[in-house]
């Protein structure tokens, strides 16, 4: 394998936990990117609570930015997923093996970064964003259908697009830092990784960076 690739989540929000919609907003402020795309619009994957929807952005993204123009990465992506009783949040990357602890730090530097420094206009950016991709999304009978369908099995009705709206937009700056603070902050994290990875920090590494020293 010519690039690694490696993993780094944290424990989640259910299908109907309160925090869910705030993880949404929070992934849409990570965003996505593949190197392998036009550079100058890379690409980012928002997956909420209905669906995995593709968006674009133009280095909204602190973290994307990082992978982007330092040229870290292959491809960059953060995902939110939801279960029934719990859920994955995290970031899945793609890279050489000598750009891995670079990588790492751009990734666990941001997602911390979520519980104490965050201001409105990047969380009304990824909201604006969340909310556009949501709408891409159902453009034909076949998504429409799938959303109808998952909605029923998860709430046992179809939540109508402007009261999605509405939760997604009570979030806001001290919302996500208390959302971070409950899932992110000093809390234990999965790491999965395969291929060279030889140059990727170990667990302990990556556990003590989900906290920073803040005076």
């Amino acid at each position: 394998m010519p690039l690694a690739q490696f993993v780094v989540a944290f424990n989640g929000a259910s299908w109907v936990d309160p925090d869910s919609v705030a993880l949404m907003v929070m992934q849409s402020m990570l965003g996505s990117w593949n190197k392998s795309l036009i550079l100058i619009f890379p690409y980012s994957v928002t997956d909420h609570i209905f669906a995995m929807l593709p968006c674009f952005t133009v280095y909204s993204s602190e973290l994307v930015q990082k992978a982007a123009i330092n040229d870290i990465a292959a491809s960059v992506m953060s995902f939110n997923m939801n279960y029934k009783d719990t859920g994955l949040f995290g970031v899945y990357a793609v890279a050489k093996a000598n750009c891995l602890d670079d990588l790492a730090f751009a990734i666990m530097h941001e997602m911390s970064k979520l519980s104490y420094r965050v201001t409105e206009e990047d969380v009304i950016r990824a909201r604006n964003q969340l909310k556009s991709s949501i709408q891409l999304h159902l453009d034909g009978s076949t998504a429409v259908v799938e959303d109808i369908g998952r909605q029923l099995l998860t709430y046992g009705r179809r939540i109508p697009t402007p009261e999605l709206f509405a939760r997604i937009d009570v979030v806001d700056a001290s919302t996500v830092k208390r959302v971070a603070n409950r899932f992110i902050f000093d809390q234990d994290v999965a790491i999965v990784a395969m291929g060279p990875i030889q140059g990727l920090p170990d667990y302990n590494w990556f556990r003590r960076r989900t906290y920073m020293l803040r005076y």
